[in-house]
């Protein structure tokens, strides 16, 4: 090419065309605009989604025993009642009104609360001779583990 040719070829306009106009060339060109980004996106100062770690663990009631003071789940120990009558009796749901007192289910450890009034002080009531029956009727059904000394 020669220098006369460099000079006659038509040179691109540096200012951008605008839609539907033509440029030095005579060539119609448009203009793209980007998709805006409304929240849904990670613009810039969009902070990155949240990830889901899973289940939250679920929440399990821990009870103490009035005669070991060992603590453990709700549903492992055996509630015992002190109703508004006054009378002390076991409650199996765990929610029987009243003040309530736990006891491991071992027939040793209810011996032990029963002959040595933990129990009545823990409820805060005198025992009558009836309630003490019923109560050491419901230990005798339980299991006599005896690998542990209290």
């Amino acid at each position: 090419m020669t220098a006369e040719a460099i000079h006659a070829a038509p040179t691109p306009d540096p200012s951008p065309a605008r839609a539907g106009e033509g440029n030095s060339a005579g060539e119609v060109t448009t203009t793209q605009s980007l998709p805006l980004s409304h929240g849904g996106g990670r613009g810039v100062g969009n902070p990155p989604p949240k990830k889901r770690k899973g289940l939250k663990p679920r929440h399990i009631p821990q009870r103490t025993c009035i005669v070991t003071r060992e603590t453990g789940d709700k549903r492992g120990l055996i509630r015992i009642v002190r109703t508004p009558e006054g009378r002390v009796a076991v409650d199996p749901t765990g929610k029987k009104n009243g003040r309530g007192a736990y006891l491991t289910a071992d027939r040793v450890i209810w011996e032990r609360a029963l002959k040595g009034n933990i129990l009545g002080r823990a409820l805060k009531v005198d025992i009558n001779p009836e309630d003490t029956a019923a109560l050491q009727a419901y230990a005798e059904t339980l299991p006599a583990e005896t690998s542990t000394e209290y």
